[in-house]
């Protein structure tokens, strides 16, 4: 996985960790979805990369 790929990852889970707790603290539930998603999305990608590392390692 490239540093570059890695870092655009933790940016979108950190990205969609803020707001989640920007729309958690306006009681904006489209926000605090938006925010799940972006994580969820992050976390993801950054397994994806994982497994692909994994196979280039065999």
């Amino acid at each position: 996985m490239s540093i570059a790929d890695k870092a655009k990852n933790v940016v979108q889970q950190t990205v969609g960790k803020a707001e989640e707790a920007v729309g958690k603290r306006t009681d904006d539930q489209e926000q605090i979805a938006q925010g799940k998603k972006d994580q969820a999305m992050g976390e993801a990608r950054q397994e994806h990369e994982k497994a692909k590392d994994a196979l280039d390692d065999k």
